[in-house]
């Protein structure tokens, strides 16, 4: 059956919302997507902004596409890149890295929108512990549709036709989508699993609302049609199902028990390294 979530949502402060549509229990993943997370719409007052302190990741690999605003990324690779609608930031965790995101300096000296989505993607069992890597795609590089009222931009993996640049570690399915109310949009059957997140607007699929702020998990080997009722902007997300079961804890994803303890204990310990120009401060390792 075709599964609709709503989102937890988490208040960080300052108005920043982030909602969280997988995990959930009606899905544990999507593809190789572990971790979905609608971040805004907020505006910061002037002096404000975005404040993610350096943090770790093993296992997974971070993909962040924006719809407005902009957020600084830098890594403990030396990786500094600020990222703004329409570009990806694709960061490979393997074996583990670290990084922080924040406000780029500027955008604090004004109020300064932020919008966008955050996806986890579990990397295959043979690539876990691969190299950590930072890659960044200016917007301009993506393959962009426009047809009957939609606007299609190919975030990463393959859809409608376009490959995105962004190297995959399996057969990734992620699209940005934006319709003009009443377009419709087929989505294909190419991808074993596929789902629709609705950022704003009011949509349907086949028929039946999504409400907005909303996830639809669309079932195996159909055809839906997504129709905006108004203005609609959403992200489709999917690809081939994971290879083996994952365990997920704070921010380490693995096929291994024992490795998220010893990524624990890394972090614990320092063994992650620094992040040039944000080595002050960090994220402590939580309570169990």
């Amino acid at each position: 059956m075709t599964a609709l979530i709503k989102p937890r949502e988490h208040d960080l402060g300052d108005g920043f919302v982030v909602r969280r549509a997988v995990p959930s229990l009606q899905a544990r993943s999507v593809g190789p997507f572990v971790f979905v997370d609608h971040m805004g719409p907020t505006v910061f007052e002037p002096g404000v902004g975005l404040d993610v302190r350096p943090h770790p990741h093993i296992g997974l690999a971070t993909v962040t596409f924006l719809w407005s605003g902009a957020i600084n990324h830098r890594d403990t690779l030396g990786s500094q890149q600020v990222i703004r609608p329409g570009d990806v930031n694709w960061m490979t965790a393997g074996r583990g890295i670290a990084h922080s995101e924040r406000t780029p300096p500027p955008e604090r000296e004004r109020e300064s929108p932020l919008h966008g989505m955050q996806t986890w993607v579990a990397l295959p069992r043979p690539d876990e512990e691969t190299a950590p890597a930072f890659h960044h795609h200016p917007a301009a590089t993506l393959p962009q549709q426009r047809r009957g009222g939609a606007w299609l931009r190919v975030i990463a993996g393959r859809g409608f036709g376009e490959e995105s640049p962004v190297r995959v570690f399996a057969d990734t399915f992620n699209v940005a989508v934006d319709l003009q109310a009443d377009a419709e949009l087929v989505i294909d059957d190419t991808h074993a699993e596929r789902a629709f997140y609705v950022l704003e607007g009011q949509a349907q699929a086949d028929g039946a609302d999504i409400p907005e702020k909303h996830l639809i998990v669309f079932d195996r080997g159909t055809r839906p049609v997504l129709r905006a009722r108004t203005p609609v902007r959403g992200m489709l997300f999917g690809g081939e199902p994971l290879d083996a079961p994952r365990h997920l804890w704070w921010n380490f994803v693995s096929s291994s028990k024992e490795r998220i303890e010893q990524a624990r204990q890394d972090w614990r310990e320092g063994r992650f390294g620094t992040i040039p120009g944000d080595d002050e401060e960090f994220i402590p390792l939580p309570e169990r």
